[in-house]
């Protein structure tokens, strides 16, 4: 099974961003049989993100399991600086990237 790294906006109202990533993996696993990687979820249920050491450790933790993906894909109307670096270590590491427009995920909304 594919891997797909799951790059979206995180930030402004966490609750929000939290289920709308959730929705993504499910789109990831339900539409497509792939296995979805969203570390920013997953990172944020223990480290602070307005730690810095902790977000640092978080972001480069994400961009080592992103090294270990077959693609990413990326996900809202919005880029973030963080969803930029990420696309940005993907291009740079050949790993495909992928944006997935709203009409292909909305049912999982």
């Amino acid at each position: 099974m594919k891997k797909i790294y799951v790059c979206s906006r995180f930030g402004g109202n966490i609750e929000k961003s939290i289920q709308k990533t959730k929705k993504y993996c499910e789109y990831v696993v339900k539409a497509c049989g792939a296995i979805p990687i969203a570390p920013h979820i997953y990172f944020t249920q223990f480290l602070d993100d307005d730690t810095p050491e902790e977000r640092a450790f978080g972001t480069l933790a994400g961009l080592q399991l992103l090294s270990e993906c077959d693609e990413l894909w990326y996900f809202g109307d919005q880029i973030s600086k963080g969803m930029t670096d990420e696309i940005c270590f993907a291009l740079s590491h050949d790993i495909p990237v992928k944006y997935v427009p709203e009409h292909e995920y909305e049912r999982y909304i």
